[in-house]
């Protein structure tokens, strides 16, 4: 698909509300959009760049106006503007683009990669990227930092900090998953679940449970309406009940699921689910750190062969750590005639381009809602294997208490009001938002 053709919006809105549900996922483009222009976040001055940093790794909390009435004029709108931009990953080649790392061969195929043939290169960059995830494990753990990403060229791990989606404990979500990989984790002791493929066992099971009850009640009338002497006819799909063959003598030819056939029937169901949103794995509490410890040491973690081999796998973090750089998203604004009833009027466009996280999307939003008037709309590109972070992972049905977040989380670097929106239960389900709209300072959001 190419990330520039306009995006299809899906049909069902959702009802306005001051705010929308936070994405887990991680965007690899914004393209926001409005009738009044972008022209302030064009051209920033040194001295607002340099702020912006600053006030970034200070954790400054800028609180706006709601609405600013020189946006072009309002330094403290251009430096907060740099400062949602910020963003720290590791490991840094400055001539590869190391996100996204699903399905990015093409992307890094031909690129200058010293360490693919070098074995002691490949060792001291695993040694660095090593110390880099424990640190950034550390700083989570002492609520310091409110979540990251372990991007892999096969599947990606979103660490969060206990207090945020709905959780009271360090929450890790891995996806997609194999049977190799969860195998590879009960071998080591790791204990995990499969969120989407227990809802849908639930869900089947209560299925089963109603139509039982409907064939019970059928049944029973039929029974009732039945003839002296008439019997009800065998049920086909009893699998379990071979005492028929026995009647006939015929039981020890006719073969039945044995152990090893039952087994594997339960494997091919296993592999099925393998790379799909299905396969979701979630890991709790204390079982992140040893989860920590396997991934140091998993060997399929890193490609052995092709234009990923020998490269560790890429960390995004909203918080400075250490080993990671300072990198910012791509900011241009555009503007463009478009028609409407008959004549052509001025929209101006806002495009935001590199591994978009959760906090990102929300900081920005904030920004827009004052510089804007309250009224943009945006269209939001996804990285796909990252949607389905957005299922409500413990089934919880409210959120944390408020100040309990607020006394534990004060100092993980988020905005009060990005910490809020992201210590809700996810409601997305295995969706992302793909169009956001603010009118009137209310939003509507597609999935």
């Amino acid at each position: 698909k190419d990330p520039h053709l306009p995006v299809a919006v899906p049909e069902v809105p959702s009802s306005p509300r001051h705010e929308f549900p936070a994405d887990w996922s991680i965007k690899t483009r914004l393209l926001f959009m409005s009738s009044q222009p972008f022209t302030w976040a064009e051209h920033l001055k040194a001295q607002e760049e340099a702020q912006g940093f600053a006030q970034h790794c200070r954790a400054t909390e800028t609180n706006l106006p709601q609405s600013v009435q020189e946006p072009k004029l309002s330094t403290e709108l251009r430096c907060a503007f740099q400062q949602s931009l910020v963003y720290w990953l590791h490991p840094s080649v400055p001539w590869l683009q190391l996100f996204p790392r699903i399905g990015a061969d093409r992307k890094i195929a031909g690129k200058a990669s010293p360490w693919s043939q070098d074995e002691a290169l490949q060792q001291v960059l695993m040694s660095d990227w090593s110390v880099s995830f424990t640190s950034l494990y550390n700083l989570l753990k002492a609520k310091l930092c409110p979540y990251f990403y372990v991007c892999t060229y096969q599947f990606t791990v979103l660490f969060r900090a206990a207090g945020l989606a709905g959780s009271d404990v360090i929450t890790a979500v891995i996806s997609p998953t194999t049977r190799g990989l969860r195998e590879a984790m009960r071998n080591e002791g790791i204990e995990f679940s499969l969120p989407l493929v227990e809802e849908s066992r639930t869900r089947k099971q209560k299925n089963s449970e109603v139509n039982l009850e409907t064939q019970v009640a059928h049944s029973l009338e039929v029974g009732n309406s039945m003839e002296d002497g008439e019997e009800p006819a065998p049920s086909d799909d009893d699998d379990e009940s071979f005492s028929w063959l026995e009647e006939m003598g015929v039981q020890d030819k006719v073969k039945k699921p044995d152990a090893v056939s039952i087994k594997l029937r339960k494997e091919k169901h296993e592999v099925q689910m393998d790379h799909k949103p299905e396969s979701l794995v979630l890991v709790k509490g204390t079982n992140t750190f040893t989860l920590l410890n396997f991934l140091i040491n998993c060997k399929s973690l890193v490609a052995v062969a092709g234009p990923q081999a020998g490269l560790p796998p890429t960390l995004l973090s909203p918080v400075a750590f250490r080993g990671g750089t300072m990198q910012t998203l791509k900011a241009r604004s555009i503007n463009a005639k478009a028609r409407v009833h008959l004549a052509y009027e001025d929209i101006f466009s806002l495009e935001i381009v590199g591994p978009v996280m959760p906090h990102s999307l929300h900081s920005l939003t904030m920004l827009l809602r004052s510089a804007q008037r309250g009224a943009f709309s945006a269209a939001l590109y996804t990285h796909e294997p990252t949607g389905v972070f957005n299922t409500n992972l413990d089934n919880a049905s409210t959120a944390l208490n408020k100040e309990t977040i607020h006394k534990n989380l004060p100092t993980c670097g988020l905005h009060p009001r990005t910490l809020d929106q992201l210590s809700q239960c996810p409601t997305l389900g295995k969706s992302s938002i793909r169009f956001l709209e603010m009118k009137d300072y209310a939003y509507t959001w597609k999935s």
